[in-house]
């Protein structure tokens, strides 16, 4: 996967190519919102779905990644349910954009569009995009998809998940502001 981090009109962005796991500096390119390169090296191949969010939804970081149960489910399902309440944090159902090519101007309309309203998306036989408003939400945010992935194929295993509705998550949500319960408040949810 990649990750990117917004300071003022320059995005930071792993390089094409790099592991997420032993990223150093040198594996980060500075750009600046137009894409034009500041130094380092290319940039991730995914570099439009980084500026896109940027631009159209006012992002401060954003993560994508190719996580063994999302992308699984991302191959199999056309829309994450609401199968827990912290899915709130997330924006509520989770879509999943139809499959593009990696690195295309396709691929980044198709998940930008599926991911208005929410902070996470699923992108068709491919894997996943979070962002946040900074670089620690953003990766919270991929994490907690995945783990509500990994919930949602659990239970579906078992029998047929039940799911939240709007006006419960809604409830969800109004609980939260009204005890400011803990992490999920903070995060920004769209509602």
């Amino acid at each position: 996967g990649n990750v990117s981090a917004r300071y003022g009109d320059l995005v930071a962005v792993t390089r094409t190519g790099a592991t997420l796991g032993t990223v150093s500096a040198d594996d980060v390119a500075l750009l600046d919102l137009s894409g034009t390169s500041v130094e380092g090296p290319p940039p991730t191949s995914e570099l439009a779905l980084h500026l896109g969010a940027y631009h159209r939804y006012g992002a401060g970081a954003v993560v994508h990644v190719h996580g063994p149960v999302s992308t699984a489910l991302a191959c199999v399902i056309d829309e994450l349910p609401a199968v827990h309440y912290q899915m709130v944090a997330l924006g509520g159902p989770i879509r999943v954009a139809r499959y593009a090519t990696f690195g295309t101007t396709e691929l980044a309309d198709t998940t930008l569009e599926a991911l208005e309203d929410r902070h996470a998306v699923l992108m068709a036989n491919h894997g996943a995009l979070t962002y946040g408003e900074d670089l620690s939400t953003a990766v919270g945010r991929a994490q907690l998809l995945e783990w509500v992935c990994t919930v949602y194929w659990q239970a579906a295993a078992i029998g047929t998940p039940r799911t939240l509705s709007d006006a419960q998550l809604d409830a969800v949500r109004t609980e939260m502001a009204r005890r400011r319960y803990g992490s999920l408040l903070s995060t920004g949810a769209p509602r």
